[in-house]
């Protein structure tokens, strides 16, 4: 069995390319070799406000991108999204992640990695797929609620401030070992793999670390 840590934020598309394609990858390799999976948080925007911000704005503000630069890179997400059957919404704003964030650690802690995969789906199709405000109650309910978790706990923790101490430990946690930049798969807690990988290096990745010896 092999541990992957797939470290990324749903505000990144392409943590979502990263996502479909491991996620292609494990099916490709079936039996063959089995994984559990587990997802780790890296705010990219921690200080984005809830009522969010347009995402033009933004990605003018903090990397100097033109309209044309940021139409041509949301071509290229989007034709790398279609070569992995993910059709990417036309996002106009970017939402603070964080509860996402700690939905997803309560679906890893008090059910399983498995749920918790699952989860993380439902929520970069929210974003990334359908351009939904990923900071809204009312929105995370009805994907926790799709995917057949808890609604009243969830309700619970969104109220409240629980797991945030938690979430922002394992962030400051990926930190120190060095990530800097998402998505980025760990595999065995050894074995690092930065940005959106095409589903046959992930294969070739999962094949050639699963005959390495373990310690």
């Amino acid at each position: 069995m092999l541990r992957i840590d797939f470290i990324s934020d749903i505000n990144c598309p392409w943590c979502a390319l990263g996502l479909a394609a491991l996620d292609a990858a494990i099916r490709q390799l079936g039996d063959e070799i089995l994984v559990e999976v587990y997802c780790q948080p890296f705010e990219l925007n921690p200080q984005l406000p809830a009522e969010g911000v347009k995402l033009k704005d933004y990605l003018q503000q903090k990397y100097g991108m033109g309209d044309a630069q940021i139409r041509s890179v949301h071509d290229t997400i989007a034709t790398r999204g279609r070569e992995l059957s993910f059709t990417f919404a036309e996002r106009e704003f970017l939402w603070n992640s964080f509860n996402c964030h700690r939905l997803l650690y309560w679906a890893e802690q008090e059910y399983s990695a498995a749920t918790q995969w699952e989860l993380k789906r439902a929520l970069m199709q929210a974003y990334q797929g359908e351009g939904r405000d990923i900071n809204q109650p009312d929105v995370l309910l009805a994907i926790v609620d799709h995917v057949g978790l808890n609604k009243n706990r969830a309700m619970e923790i969104l109220a409240g401030d629980e797991f945030a101490q938690a979430v922002r430990n394992l962030q400051q946690e990926w930190i120190n070992a060095g990530i800097s930049a998402v998505p980025s798969v760990v595999i065995n807690r050894q074995h690092l793999l930065q940005g959106a990988q095409t589903v046959e290096t992930y294969i070739q990745a999962l094949r050639e670390i699963a005959q390495l010896p373990s310690d």
